[in-house]
């Protein structure tokens, strides 16, 4: 295991499971068509994120639930599998646990149907029982798959044990966020989908990228850290701004990207990396991920990334 410091990168956020049905098109409404295979893996932006750092060899934690029925089951065995620590991960036998329903087609087309479960129960209670785990974190990564209120609350544990707060605003709410949600993470990490949601710009060059940042400053916010996918990634805040061209790779599935990017710029800021060098490696990381099949099992090992980055 890489050391990345005593204290834990702590993940708060959503666990599924993902099922996938591959056939050669979707089928229409009303239709049913016979599929090409199916898979079950490990899902939810949290749990993505949490093995994405654990991958890379950090000491991570997660906290959040899973319902009591074999999917639960099963999503703890995956992230175990992963090396991610599932003690402060609540069983909630009145609630299911998360899934997605992804049908994909030849083409690369899918559709989804996300059925957030336990995950959307998660509540002050949950906070309270890991809030050890919060207040020594070193980095806390949260996403908008559970309730906002629940997820601030943790960041203000981390805050004031001196941790760094890291909030993926996905998905992006269509009435953006509340300047309350702005000021209580150290980083943002927004895609270009989810910077045009939360302030009317979508960046699509670096120069657009740095005007979306200077808005999410005005706003609050004290790092942005812009994801433009094959574009790049452009990053502003406390004296550092840069940006990171994409790394050139052969992209066959993009799903895990960003989940990869942000266990990524946790496990390198964990470390002790500045945020310029902290976001090449999570770039490194999110460019890997592209370059394989599937969300958690995508991630990248410690290894690969360094070789990517020569």
């Amino acid at each position: 295991m890489t050391d990345t410091g005593t204290s834990p990168i702590a993940v708060f956020g959503s666990v599924n499971i993902d099922v996938c049905a591959y056939s050669g098109r979707l089928p229409r409404p009303g239709e049913t068509i016979h599929g090409n295979r199916y898979s079950m893996g490990l899902g939810g932006k949290g749990g993505n994120q949490a093995a994405a750092a654990a991958r890379l060899g950090a000491r991570v934690e997660m906290a959040g639930r899973t319902g009591t029925d074999a999917f639960g089951e099963m999503a703890r065995a995956r992230l175990a599998g992963f090396g991610v620590g599932t003690g402060h991960l609540r069983a909630d036998g009145g609630n299911p646990t998360g899934i997605a329903v992804i049908g994909v087609e030849d083409s690369g087309e899918n559709c989804i149907t996300v059925i957030g479960g336990a995950n959307m129960a998660v509540d002050r209670s949950d906070v309270e029982a890991a809030a050890p785990l919060f207040r020594n974190a070193s980095v806390l990564l949260l996403q908008l798959e559970i309730p906002l209120a629940t997820a601030l609350a943790a960041a203000a544990l981390t805050r004031a044990g001196g941790g760094r707060v890291i909030l993926d605003p996905a998905p992006a709410p269509a009435a953006g966020l509340p300047e309350e949600a702005l000021r209580a993470a150290d980083i943002m990490t927004p895609n270009e989908t989810e910077t045009e949601a939360l302030v009317g710009i979508r960046p699509r060059t670096p120069e657009e990228a740095a005007a979306a940042a200077a808005r999410l400053a005005e706003r609050g916010l004290g790092i942005a850290v812009v994801k433009m996918g094959a574009q790049g990634v452009y990053f502003r805040g406390q004296g550092a701004e840069g940006f990171v061209p994409a790394f050139p790779v052969r992209a066959i599935d993009t799903v895990a990207a960003g989940d990869c990017f942000n266990g990524g710029l946790a496990f390198a800021l964990a470390r002790g990396d500045e945020l310029p060098a902290a976001v090449r490696f999570a770039a490194a990381c999110g460019a890997l991920a592209t370059t394989r099949i599937g969300a958690a099992d995508a991630a990248p090992t410690l290894a690969e990334v360094k070789a990517l980055l020569g």
